[in-house]
């Protein structure tokens, strides 16, 4: 009987020292990884635990099949109900105090998960193979983890950003608004030349407009990001990408919807 393997799959729990729980991870490989003598590419994900529900099967066996977009490894790393304490930026917790182990996560990716991966599956240790993702608050760890770590990725991929973050509450008519944590972790990085940027916001995001310039809340962070990564050296096109979807929520529909785009961009010939 003759039959092909669309993709391979595996499924497992990798103790965290630093989180001091079983993380639960995903990894999705092309069919041509079992027979490969060379490492692949890695687009690692936040919010694994959406793979389902994203339709990441279907879009990632359409990847593979690609002629155009280079063979590459995905793997989720899914979260828990610590969730809202491990998401967020190292530099501090917000002013509610959530995001109270985000150093602690950004420790376990850098410091546990990566040498693990590279060492028990075929997978690059060049840096500039690597693309780290996530949407809405995952996305905003994934920011902030290749930010403090460039030396480890090459790409990074925000979908929704939770870039709103802040270590304390909007005060109105604050027009610098620099309490967004965000915009002190790009100011306080160390510029890297190698980095490349993907945001993705949707039209219809959210309705808040806390500074009521009529542009969502949502859109204004992403684009304030974007400005404070230009005032650090970074360039766009070349380095900085942004997609916005006319109509586009904050959901998971959305983000599978922009989900083959990212992938295009992320690993394209």
């Amino acid at each position: 009987m003759n039959f092909e393997i669309d993709y391979i799959s595996a499924k497992g729990g990798f103790f965290s020292a630093s989180l001091h729980r079983k993380v639960t991870f995903r990894l999705v490989a092309p069919s041509m990884y079992t027979h490969a003598s060379h490492t692949f590419p890695v687009l690692l994900m936040n919010d694994g635990q959406d793979y389902t529900n994203m339709h990441l099967e279907k879009i990632l066996t359409a990847a593979f099949n690609d002629k155009k977009i280079s063979p590459f490894v995905y793997v989720g790393i899914e979260a828990n109900e610590n969730r809202i304490q491990e998401y967020g930026t190292s530099i501090s917790a917000d002013f509610k105090g959530r995001g109270s182990k985000a150093h602690d996560y950004a420790k376990f990716i850098v410091e546990e998960f990566i040498p693990f991966l590279q060492k028990e599956y075929k997978i690059s240790t060049n840096n500039e193979d690597w693309v780290y993702a996530g949407m809405s608050l995952g996305g905003l760890s994934a920011m902030d983890i290749v930010l403090n770590h460039s030396h480890k990725f090459g790409k990074v991929g925000v979908f929704s950003g939770s870039f709103w973050w802040r270590n304390k509450a909007y005060i109105k008519n604050d027009k610098a608004d620099r309490s967004r944590l965000i915009l002190e972790v790009i100011k306080n990085s160390r510029f890297a030349s190698h980095l490349k940027f993907w945001f993705q916001c949707g039209s219809e995001d959210e309705k808040a407009d806390r500074n009521g310039n009529g542009i969502i809340d949502a859109i204004d962070d992403t684009q304030e990001v974007i400005k404070e990564l230009k005032l650090k050296g970074y360039k766009a096109p070349k380095a900085i990408s942004y997609v916005e979807i006319s109509g586009g929520k904050h959901d998971l529909h959305t983000w599978s919807q922009a989900f083959p785009k990212f992938i295009r961009w992320a690993f394209g010939k």
